[in-house]
């Protein structure tokens, strides 16, 4: 491998090869060569500062460019001010494209002490991108091995932090199997590993490469490092690697951005806040970015200047270009669903997957080929990015708050779109649910846990239930009603995937449900029983509040259709704590909605027990007798209490309103046995009012006992005209009423 000359060439230090990066005067300005104007708003004052600084840092690079011997640092003021130049813009700014290659070059070819080239490398941060021919040139100097170990583990590190600022990655790919070489140090190897796990592509993946790996496997034992590359390496050939990798894994690399981390975001900060025009493009183009955390930039599909002019030109010569059948077709020229439909077999993903999550028709291409890589990389980054950035988990995090709730809000939208959740987010949600407040990013956490995926698994209750039951129940009435909306949507998003599943998998082999999908269903009905046991509570602590039981309702509307609406042989009646306060509410709405809820349970009911009998069932399952038992007992319940008016007489349900008469006269209520009926209940009072005073215009007794007979009909009628169809439903399918003939010939109605 033969070094680039530029760097001796000490008249034009600052020479660009490549008409496509941009070129000092751009960059004194803050921006790219653009024949627009884009900073004629800027003063003169900001203007005399940039060129100071422009200035400046062309002396630092034309000095370190003519170095030829061993300097002390301690001893050489000269050196101390360039250092210092070089730190201050690169921290301020960034550093343009072209001081690359000589500062690259200088840091690793050994001639200074390791402490000079250890602040240059820190202080490599681009101010748009890095040139590949410059990390090129700088590579060859560590095969002559001029600098010291920690030197080269640093610039690996460097490398692995800026990977996705680098215009162009095919010579960095062309050197895959150098880079495979440092494995043999134990030291670099973990940072090797990463580097070559962001390079791996399936033509990457050699027999003797496998049996490298192995090899330091049986010396150094299963590592995360190893075990994540191979894990890469068995995807795309999983013939080549036939051993059992352990199941994924929280971390698999160490963290590689610290020097550079804090400084990149200060840069882009300053730059946005300083800029009254369009930001550098620094992983995207024409794209305004917020905020730039680590996640968000990764939020952008890189795309050099390069890259866009390579287009453009594509565009001018032929349009066929962009539909070229080549080995591989960069995502950063994906612009249209007919290229991805073209191009579906070659596309290049980003080594950065964070930007996938923002782009349509990557997400459609994750929903059409299910590459197991693709996942991979994705559970690997957004996993490490959670555990990093969370802001109830990190320290001194709380100021980023609102920019975690834009990636939190980024991520949960990639869910919707593909239907389903990410592992990675899953297990995020198990970590710092025990340690969430409960007020950080609220509704972005209580949204994710709604794709959290169904699956066999045991630990459910202590990983998810009970952290959330004690957040539950010591919070707010606002935040129980949206912890109650959020497990109503996971319980949908499961029913959905089951159902999927069952008709995949019944279309495919006649299938049956085996033990496995019958776990499946088994979690499901755990989540009923503790949306059942936390409303319950809530209800006594919250004084049965209207609002809660609304969103309790609710949740149980979809409760009582499982059976016909999701094919599913499951149905799960509301426990006493939930029925009885919707029974006894004071509210309309409430008590419509029971009756509603009511209607369809013996709506499933009826069609389970139908199908029961003619052998014509949706699952080999039979509801337990006990479902029966149950639903019976809050059918006579709730006949007694607004038809019959006998509520407290034969209420037969362990938990209900039964009482004996000598206790209900001691109340000191005349009419006790009326007192919740249609008419007499206290959340239909005020319908009775209102229909009293359109029947009897002229009477202002209000005399309720006047509904009867046929002003009983009347007086439903009424009813179901103010939108009460839950009541009209459960009215008609489960009370017996007696013909409308024989009502006028006896001219009252028992009530």
């Amino acid at each position: 491998m033969q070094r680039r000359q530029s760097s001796k060439n000490s008249k034009q230090p600052l020479q660009v090869p490549h008409s496509s990066q941009t070129d000092l005067s751009a960059w004194r300005k803050g921006g790219r060569t653009d024949p627009e104007k884009s900073l004629q708003n800027h003063q003169s004052r900001n203007s005399q500062v940039n060129e100071s600084k422009q200035d400046s840092l062309e002396q630092a690079v034309s000095y370190f460019e003519k170095v030829q011997n061993r300097v002390s640092l301690k001893k050489s003021e000269v050196l101390q001010k360039h250092l210092a130049t070089v730190e201050s813009i690169a921290l301020q700014k960034g550093l343009p494209p072209e001081v690359f290659d000589v500062l690259l070059n200088v840091a690793l070819d050994g001639k200074l002490a390791d402490a000079v080239n250890t602040r240059l490398l820190k202080s490599l941060i681009p101010a748009s991108v890095i040139p590949e021919t410059s990390v090129v040139s700088s590579v060859s100097w560590l095969c002559v091995s001029k600098c010291s170990g920690s030197i080269q583990l640093l610039f690996i590190r460097w490398l692995i932090a800026m990977f996705d600022f680098i215009d162009h990655k095919e010579q960095l790919h062309a050197l895959y199997g150098f880079f495979f070489s440092f494995l043999q140090d134990e030291k670099m190897c973990p940072y090797v590993c990463h580097l070559l796990y962001l390079l791996t592509r399936k033509e990457s993946v050699k027999p003797f490469r496998i049996r490298r790996l192995l090899d330091l496997q049986a010396k150094m034992g299963m590592q995360p490092h190893l075990q994540a590359l191979l894990s890469l390496y068995k995807l795309f050939c999983p013939e080549l690697v036939s051993i059992t990798l352990p199941g994924k894994m929280k971390t698999y690399f160490k963290n590689s951005e610290g020097p550079w981390k804090a400084a990149i975001n200060t840069i882009r900060q300053r730059n946005r806040e300083n800029s009254p025009v369009s930001q550098l493009l620094f992983l995207g183009t024409a794209q305004h970015q917020s905020r730039k955390r680590k996640w968000n930039t990764q939020l952008i599909i890189p795309a050099s200047s390069a890259n866009v002019n390579i287009l453009a030109e594509g565009k001018e010569k032929n349009h066929v270009d962009l539909y070229s059948t080549s080995e591989s077709f960069p995502v950063e020229q994906l612009q249209t669903f007919s290229q991805l439909l073209q191009n579906i077999h070659h596309l290049e993903f980003p080594s950065q997957m964070g930007s996938v999550l923002t782009n349509p028709l990557l997400l459609h291409y994750m929903n059409c080929i299910k590459d197991e890589s693709i996942y991979l990389r994705l559970y690997y980054w957004m996993g490490q990015t959670l555990q990093e950035e969370c802001t109830w988990c990190v320290v001194d995090s709380y100021q980023y708050e609102e920019e975690f709730k834009d990636f939190l809000e980024t991520v949960y939208k990639a869910e919707c779109f593909l239907q389903e959740g990410f592992s990675s987010c899953e297990e995020f949600l198990y970590k710092s649910l025990p340690l969430w407040d409960g007020f950080c990013c609220r509704s972005q956490v209580l949204r994710l846990m709604t794709w959290i995926p169904l699956r066999g698994f045991s630990e459910m209750k202590s990983h998810l239930y009970d952290p959330l039951a004690q957040l539950f129940f010591t919070s707010s009435l606002y935040f129980k009603c949206s912890v109650l909306e959020s497990l109503k949507e996971l319980l949908q998003n499961w029913l959905n995937w089951l159902v999927i599943q069952l008709d995949s998998e019944s279309d495919s082999q006649g299938y049956s449900l085996n033990t496995t999908l019958s776990g499946l269903v088994n979690m499901v009905a755990e989540l009923v029983h503790f949306v059942g046991w936390i409303s319950t509570i809530a209800l006594r602590l919250e004084s049965n509040a209207t609002f809660l039981l609304y969103f309790i309702l609710d949740f149980y509307e979809t409760v009582c259709d499982i059976y016909l609406r999701y094919n599913l042989p499951m149905l799960i009646m509301p426990p006493p704590g939930v029925f009885y306060p919707a029974l006894l509410s004071m509210d309309s709405v409430s008590l419509n909605q029971l009756c509603y809820i009511m209607y369809r349970y013996r709506t499933n009911l009826v069609a389970a027990k139908k199908n029961e009998l003619i052998k014509k069932k949706i699952l080999p399952f039979k509801f337990s007798s006990q479902t029966y038992q149950e639903y019976n007992q809050y059918l006579i319940a709730m006949v007694g209490c607004l038809w019959t008016s006998s509520a407290f007489q034969k209420d037969i349900h362990p938990q209900g309103i039964r009482l004996d008469d000598e206790v209900l006269k001691k109340t000191g209520v005349q009419e006790f046995k009326t007192g919740f009926n249609i008419v007499y209940h206290p959340a239909m009072m005020g319908y009775a009012l209102l229909f009293l005073q359109q029947a009897w215009p002229d009477d202002n007794t209000f005399n309720f006992s006047l509904i009867k007979g046929r002003k009983w009909n009347w007086y439903l009628e009424y009813l179901y005209a103010q939108g009460l169809k839950g009541l009209k439903l459960f009215i008609e399918s489960s009370i017996n009423r007696v013909s409308q003939a024989s009502q006028r010939k006896e001219g009252n109605v028992q009530v």
